[in-house]
């Protein structure tokens, strides 16, 4: 076993160097990891018997490497007679040092007690303490009281326990968990204050801390906050409590803060770490929050030194962002900044230890106190005098762009937040009717298109004085750095990229409320900065846009309306930001909230913690079944035939055969099933090999028509409706959770048919009981289409609250034309003529006679059959322990009640804006077995990363390991050795780690979880003999989000590669190793010495530079500033170079990179949900398409592109990536029935249509896997057909001019190579009649 809790896993993990601790020895040996237990044990010593033997204090947090705890142990504990260790968060936290000290206590008899760091019982943990029980509970109670008596009676009693003293001092002394510290009365009585609160009476604001920083003196950080806080017109209430999680103190807390002189506290700062809550439950338990229903604002104590922080482009510590980020976020606290850093009081020569204390910092103080104040003031204003400003995302910088949202009809989102405002009196003017007279309204003025910039009109705009005042104003790195980048403001003002006094602002002002247009980061500007520069400073506009709504327009809070913007991605510290950090230049200290959807807690984490962003999560896009359409279900029924024809009338099969082959070629079938055309259309081929593509043809088939695609967009607040409500509860229930096996699984079991409709192959033959069902399935597939209609009839019944008594037997009635689904009594069934065929739409043909099943039966759930029109009759529901009537009941009494409660999102919004608590809730995708997520509406949290991955997670990683080898294996006969994985953060936190498992077990390596709370405490390398196959050397190419939110990741998986790297295996066995030893040997010969050349060999995690993200390639795939795979892998290799390992180290490693790409054979990209699909974000094409680009670059050809499919935990698939677009294309990206979906959304539902275009065109140029057909089918689905056309050109004339665009783009760079003449000449003129229609509706 590799012994990673010993190897600085959850302690000190910014610091590089190696701590040895030099002391004497003492007959007392105390370890801890908080330094108030230090500060007190200080204070005690001199209060201590004279004769009292000496006592060595170490901190936990400095013996984190085995070397240094093995050398503390041979120099100081081996000759201790007493160790105390006080232990925070269990053995698994300094497991290797509890191994060591019981091996000195075993080998000396010394005296050990080991207890908690907290309150908390852990038998445990006490259990390896050689002093009785009793005698171990009592010295706990000592030290967790606290205070210097209770320390000093607890040295005593110890001695007399172990040394044969007679001290004999009192019993511990109980300390209140709870109390009000009385920090200064001159800054009460001072009356200082600027007055930013001058308009509520005595606003109070509670700060909370740890009742030991009261116990130990060290509150200098709590009285700066008092005193900042007195400064604004607001009276602090410093309260020291024990702990928020005992009831005792949040019921003394809940009861203190509501009965200040009839004055109920307005705001909570809290810098305790942790959260109230407990993760283990469905749903967070946060009723103190509820009651006090104020905002808690989180204040990080950093356990880092100023310097260290300072120096660090993370800004905290794994152990930090655990304790005062990821668990506080379970709260629903507002994440602000790290107000004090740690700091050497003094060298304790008694304990020959440093005594070390919070020292606060001026300017993050006042920035804490700043939000504090505007989140009181915007809690006192008047909805009347609230003014509000909502922005809306812009990218790409075109006009057919704006109120970029994922998943979120964004125009009207905001119509319905104005009209919810203008309900709770706010002054809302001129409201537009909708989305589109919105959209229309701001593209009257001014936008960020420079196609237009200088014939709109100016609604607001700043002077240029103004602005260089504010400028002046910053601090003088930011001024230093845009100056540097876009000149100096004054000088240039003249400039192209600089806008031309005065400086507008885009947007429309609806009386007290603005829509704004978030401006573009500076790419648009100057393309080329797309190769250079990761880390871009926001130029002079973007800051003139900020500094104009806070001040000019003088907003009390701003909105960001849906995924995403730029703003929280602006340059700085990964967290716990500086006055430096562009997040903080731009926004200040404004309360911000933000409409999120709720599957991505990744990106929206990143808003939380760099944008102090409360989130209002909402819900995903309606989801349904694709089904099949035009050509597809013509083919479906062609081979429906064909197998009747085989038992019924084999002569016509040739004919039917024929039928199928044309229909295949026509419609390019052949590519995506990769069969051999000439193969195909050989008449001689035999019935066996004719059967094994039909067979294959019907289970691709069959995989289109269940694949999950989004039904249009969602509106904030509201719940879908009818059939989109009815597939989205089904698409949820589908799959099993805590609650029930999943939907469509109750059902087949309730049949009592043996397959399983999420995992099983649908070209499997089926296994059906001979009572069981009298429908003919001919395999899984048909079986699967057969649950899939019942699930939606009942479906539907349960939501129209009709669902009828138990053993009242249902049928469903097939759609047909008019797409109804409907419900029968059995009676009814009995009528019914014999099954007939389905045709086209669902019209009768070639009856098949069948017999029907017994009606003395007792089947819990039977179906029964087809009638005349395609109907499928189920039977009765007998029992109420069915399997699919639990899930119903769940259904009725959980997931429609949450889905009924969507208009949270607005009411929540509001609660938000009234400057009140708004609820936490977990976020994750609900169609992956996550319902806990729903209702929305909440301030989303994500994970504890100290448990990444997750046991389930590495169920998943092991299963998605192992195809991608068999995959592998069986396209190409050997095993694969190299391969590239992009992760990503968001789906790390949605997940629970599935893509890191992956990573881990293609090497070789699982994780060990501790027993108790589940946390990743170690790995094991497997050996061969139990992986069964070779190890493969994995390269992770990961976010920029995933290198802020998880530096314990990055050290597991590096630390997993040089375990990996240091086995004495083979090179067959084990090619990581292998590479490492050849490229030691390289390097060496370039110059570098052993160790260096060992570090780079050993590189395997690679990102963008810290403080940057993305991959490089959005903005020149934009600006069209790219002329060959040279020029993407250029900028996609900048910006992807940086090397990052479990020491924090971040380093410039171009040829390093190479070196990893240049052997790669595999290029691989995993999702984990059907929320959405690869064509749906430029992020997929960013990082697997810019990865696969790089790799052609260096080596002249494609490396193996897969993607992997997660969707269905218990059943990982890997498809070749061309393959998955082939899949995306048929199922959604021309399917009538998404186009008509996003045709419900008038201007974003054409946005949404050129977003696909975009993407598909960028993945192409990327990894060249777009067939020709694809393109010439966008153009007859969407630009061709008259109505899609209209419709565009109606709406959103700039998509129609984009798409037609970028088609003809494809052609000129060779992308799209078999097209005609007039194919393009179409495209041409609709060009220039959307032009016209952009023209006709521009205002000069």
């Amino acid at each position: 076993m590799h012994r990673k809790a010993a190897s600085k896993t959850e302690f000190n993990f910014q610091s590089e160097d190696l701590i040895f601790l030099e002391q004497t020895t003492a007959k007392f040996v105390f370890l801890t990891s908080a330094d108030t237990d230090i500060q007190t044990i200080a204070a005690a010593v001199p209060k201590l018997p004279p004769s009292f033997d000496e006592i060595r204090v170490a901190n936990l947090l400095n013996l984190q490497h085995q070397i240094t705890i093995d050398s503390y142990a041979e120099q100081v504990m081996e000759f201790a007679q007493v160790i105390i260790l006080r232990l925070l968060g269990g053995i698994s936290y300094w497991s290797y040092g509890l191994e060591v000290v019981l091996e000195i206590v075993e080998r000396n008899g010394t005296n050990l007690i080991v207890i908690p760091g907290d309150d908390a019982l852990d038998l445990n943990l006490i259990s390896h303490s050689t002093l009785p029980l009793a005698a171990v509970n009592k010295i706990s109670r000592y030290f967790s009281q606290g205070g210097v008596p209770n320390f000093v009676n607890a040295f005593k009693f110890i001695a007399d326990n172990c040394c044969s003293t007679s001290y004999n001092p009192l019993p511990p002394q109980e300390v209140p968990k709870f109390g009000l510290y009385d920090w200064g009365i001159e800054y009460r009585a001072s009356g200082i204050g600027h007055g930013i609160i001058n308009n509520a009476p005595n606003p109070r604001v509670a700060i909370l801390f740890y009742r030991a920083h009261y116990l130990a003196g060290n509150t200098l950080v709590i009285d700066a906050l008092c005193k900042a806080l007195i400064e604004r017109n607001i009276q602090p209430l410093p309260i020291y409590i024990s702990s928020l999680r005992e009831i005792d103190v949040q019921n003394e807390l809940s009861e203190f803060l509501q009965n200040q002189d009839g004055e109920n506290i307005s705001f909570i700062l809290n810098t305790t770490s942790f959260s109230l809550a407990r993760l283990e439950t469905e749903r967070p338990s946060v009723e103190l929050w509820e009651k006090l229903n104020v905002p808690v604002l989180q204040v990080i104590l950093s356990s880092s030194s100023l310097e260290q922080w300072e120096s660090s482009s993370q800004g905290l510590s794994p152990r930090d962002i655990a304790m005062n980020v990821a668990l506080p976020e379970v709260d629903g606290r507002i994440i602000s900044r790290a107000v004090s850093f740690k700091s050497v009081e003094n060298k304790n020569l008694a304990l020959q230890t440093d005594v070390v204390i919070y020292k606060p910092i001026s300017s993050r103080i006042e920035f804490v106190a700043d939000l504090a104040a505007n989140w009181v003031k915007l809690r006192y204003k008047s909805p009347e005098k609230r003014r509000i400003a909502l922005i809306l995302a812009n990218y790409p910088t075109r006009d057919g762009r704006l109120a970029n949202g994922v998943g979120l009809d964004t125009p009207q989102s905001c119509i319905e937040i104005l009209q919810a405002l203008q309900n709770e009196g706010y002054q809302v003017e001129n409201l537009p009717k909708n989305g589109n007279e919105l959209i229309e309204l701001l593209t009257t003025g001014v936008t960020n298109d420079p196609e237009t910039r200088d014939l709109r009109k100016i609604r607001q705009s700043i002077s240029p004085e103004e602005y260089q005042e504010y400028f002046n104003s910053l601090p003088e790195k930011v001024r230093e750095g845009i100056s540097q980048r876009w000149g100096d403001f004054e000088e240039d003002k003249e400039q192209s990229y600089s806008p031309s006094p005065p400086l507008p602002i885009p947007g429309i002002q609806l009386g007290n409320v603005f829509v704004g247009i978030q401006p573009a980061r500076g790419y648009d500007i100057d393309p080329s900065l797309n190769y250079h520069a990761p880390d871009l400073e926001p130029t002079h506009g973007y800051l003139a846009f900020y500094h104009w709504i806070r001040k000019c327009f003088a907003a009390d809070a701003v909105v960001h309306v849906g995924k995403h913007g730029n703003l929280e991605w602006l340059p700085g510290k990964s967290i716990a930001l500086s006055e430096n950090c562009y997040p903080e230049v731009a926004l200040s200290t404004l309360p911000h909230l933000y409409p999120f959807i709720v599957n991505d807690p990744g990106e929206g984490s990143q808003a939380k913690r760099r944008s102090q962003a409360v989130i209002i999560d909402h819900l995903t896009p309606p989801l349904t079944r694709a089904e099949l359409y035009g050509p597809l279900q013509k083919l479906e029924n062609l081979v429906d035939e064909y197998y009747e024809a085989s038992s019924l009338d084999p002569q016509r099969l040739p004919v039917i055969n024929q039928r199928i082959t044309e229909l295949i070629i026509q419609e390019n079938l052949d590519l995506d099933l990769e069969i051999n055309r000439e193969q195909l259309t050989n008449q001689k081929q035999e019935k066996q090999n004719q059967n094994q593509v039909l067979d294959y043809l019907d289970g691709y088939l069959c995989e289109l028509k269940e694949a999950q695609i989004r039904d249009g967009l969602h509106i904030f607040g509201n719940c879908p409706s009818g059939r989109q409500l009815r597939d989205l509860v089904i698409a949820i229930a589908r799959h099993p959770n805590r609650h029930h096996s999943g939907l469509t699984r109750a059902i087949a079991k309730d049949l009592n048919w043996d397959f399983d409709p999420l995992t099983d192959n649908p070209i499997n033959p089926i296994q059906t009981n001979e009572n069981n069902s009298s429908i003919p399935c001919r395999n899984v597939g048909d079986a699967i289409e057969l649950v899939e209609e019942y699930a939606a009839a009942v479906v539907e019944q349960s939501i129209k609250d009709l669902t009828p008594s138990l053993r009242t037997p249902l049928s469903l009635s097939r759609r047909g034309e008019k797409a109804k689904v409907s419900l029968c009594p059995l009676d009814t069934l009995r009528e019914q003529k014999p099954f007939t065929r389905r045709g086209e739409r669902g019209e009768v043909s070639s009856e098949i006679p069948f017999s029907l099943i017994n009606k003395e039966e007792e089947t819990p759930l039977s179906l029964i059959r087809r009638g005349d029109g395609g109907e499928v009759f189920p039977g009765e529901i007998q029992t109420p322990n069915s399997q699919t009537q639990l899930v119903l009941n769940w259904i009725r009494n959980h997931l429609l009640p949450s889905l009924q409660q969507t208009d949270l999102e607005i009411k929540n919004l509001l609660r938000g804006l009234d400057g009140r608590y708004v609820r936490s809730a977990p976020s994750g995708a609900p169609t992956r077995g996550r319902p806990e997520v729903l209702p929305t509406g909440n301030n989303f949290y994500s994970v504890d990363i100290r448990a990444i991955p997750t046991e389930s997670a590495w169920d998943v990683g092991r299963k998605a390991a192992e195809t991608l080898v068999e995959t592998y294996t069986q396209e190409h006969g050997e095993y694969p050795k190299t391969l590239a994985l992009s992760v990503w953060g968001t789906s790390t936190m949605r997940t629970g780690g599935d893509d890191i498992a992956q990573a881990l077990a293609l090497i070789g390596v699982q994780p060990i979880w501790d027993g108790a709370s589940r946390r990743v405490v170690d790995f094991e390398v497997l050996p061969i003999s139990v992986l069964q196959r070779p190890r493969v050397d994995v390269t992770l190419r990961i976010s920029g989000f995933f290198r802020d939110a998880f530096p314990n990741l990055i050290e597991l998986f590096d630390d997993a590669v040089t375990a990996v790297a240091a086995l004495d295996e083979t090179p067959e066995y084990n090619p990581l190793a292998a590479q490492v030893t050849s490229e030691t040997e390289f390097w060496i010969k370039q110059g570098l010495n052993f160790e260096a050349a060992h570090s780079y060999s050993r590189y395997r995690i690679f990102g963008s530079k810290g403080g940057a993200y993305g991959a490089g390639l959005q903005g020149l795939i934009e600006s069209q500033n790219w002329n060959s795979d040279e020029d993407l892998a250029y900028a996609y290799m900048n910006w992807s170079s940086y090397a990052y390992t479990g020491k924090g180290l971040c380093k410039a490693a171009p040829e390093a990179f190479k070196q990893r790409l240049v052997k790669m054979q595999i290029v691989l990209h995993n999702q984990d949900n059907r929320e959405h699909d690869l064509l749906d974000s430029d992020d997929y094409y960013q990082f697997q398409g810019g990865l696969t680009a790089a790799v052609r670059s260096l080596t002249g050809k494609n490396p193996q592109t897969y993607f992997g499919d997660n969707s269905v935990p218990a059943n990982p698939r890997i498809r070749k990536l061309r393959t998955e677009i082939a899949r995306v294309y048929r199922s959604r990206v021309v399917n009538p029935k998404w186009i008509e979906g996003v045709m419900r959304h008038a201007y974003k539902g054409a946005f949404e249509m050129a977003a696909t275009v975009d993407y598909l065109f960028a993945y192409d140029a990327t990894a060249n896997c777009v067939e020709d057909h694809m393109y010439q089918g966008i153009c007859e689905s969407y630009l061709f057909d008259t109505n899609v056309c209209e419709f565009i050109e109606n709406n959103n004339p700039h998509v129609l001019r984009d798409i037609a665009e970028r088609l003809l783009e494809a052609y000129q760079r060779g992308l799209w190579q078999d097209v005609n003449i007039s194919t393009l000449d179409n495209l041409r003129n609709l060009v220039h009649q959307a032009e016209a229609a952009i023209e006709s509706k521009s205002v000069v």
